[in-house]
């Protein structure tokens, strides 16, 4: 005689077994949205897939050099454009235009001058700080400063007056070496500085502590790699060639994979329904699959 659930609780195990399935930790490390009402959006679209997540800070931003940064801002006629490859760098501009009688200036005749020139962007947050300015941004869709430099390269004349390029201080040279390597004046300037966050440690070893290892756990830039890893390994133990290791892109990727570690998935484009997708997807793979 075959054996068999009873029929009263089927429906029950059932529905058990699958909300164990579907509702998977997820941790995120990265800095919340700055200026965003609500859930952050990468929690806000991991929800819909039915998983938990949980965000992590993994940087500290100091902002430097915003005299300088603020002048070179109210003299567009000496730029050929303007490149942001960061959201920090985009608040660093808006740090400079708080003062009432900058913002009035700004808004009056300076914005104006920029957006007759081109205003180069990398991913969706970027383009929507530097809509916030008034200003009108190309290359969202673009997704790594390897692309945006090469779509620079396409429409910049070599005779231009120089792409002006606020940047943080731990940037990587893609963007410069290419530009430079194809005849398209650049003048960077470091107007933020990037550290590990204060509280990285005591927050991983809290998550750890209440909520044991994660389904998944995906990583935002090369900085975070270089301050996360080592802690997110120690707190793993032996379940860390169980977790889905996830990346917001190629560079974020290489990074990775330079450490050694293995990893499950990269966003086809840096924004929180493509990484949401992404790890979904590679949550749905026999725990067979998961292995470092």
């Amino acid at each position: 005689m075959p054996c068999r659930f009873p029929q009263k609780h089927d429906s029950t195990v059932l529905l058990s077994l699958f909300k164990g399935l579907a509702n998977m930790h997820v941790l995120l490390l990265k800095e919340p949205r700055d200026g965003e009402s609500g859930p952050d959006p990468y929690i806000k679209e991991l929800a819909t897939h039915g998983h938990k997540a949980t965000l992590i800070p993994v940087l500290s931003f100091k902002f430097v050099s915003l005299n300088t940064l603020s002048d070179k801002l109210f003299q567009p006629e000496k730029h050929g454009g303007l490149v942001f490859t960061s959201p920090r760098a985009v608040e660093a501009v808006q740090m400079c235009l708080e003062a009432e009688e900058r913002r009035e200036e700004w808004n009056s005749s300076v914005k104006e001058k920029w957006n007759s020139k081109s205003i180069y962007v990398v991913g969706k947050a970027t383009a929507a700080l530097v809509g916030s300015l008034g200003l009108k941004a190309l290359g969202e869709d673009t997704g790594t400063a390897d692309v945006l430099s090469r779509l620079i390269i396409e429409r910049e004349d070599t005779n231009i007056p120089p792409l002006f390029f606020p940047c943080g201080s731990i940037k990587r040279e893609v963007l410069p070496t290419a530009l430079k390597g194809n005849g398209v004046p650049l003048e960077t300037l470091t107007v933020y500085q990037t550290a590990e966050h204060p509280d990285l440690e005591k927050n991983l070893k809290n998550y750890f502590t209440e909520q044991g290892a994660p389904a998944s756990v995906a990583f935002f830039s090369p900085s975070g790699v270089k301050f996360c890893l080592e802690a997110v390994r120690r707190l793993s133990g032996d379940r860390l060639t169980q977790i889905e290791f996830a990346a917001i892109g190629p560079t974020t990727r290489d990074a990775m994979t330079a450490e050694g570690l293995r990893v499950s998935c990269t966003a086809e484009k840096p924004t929180a329904e493509h990484l949401a997708a992404a790890i979904a997807k590679a949550l749905q793979q026999p725990p067979a699959g998961r292995s470092a």
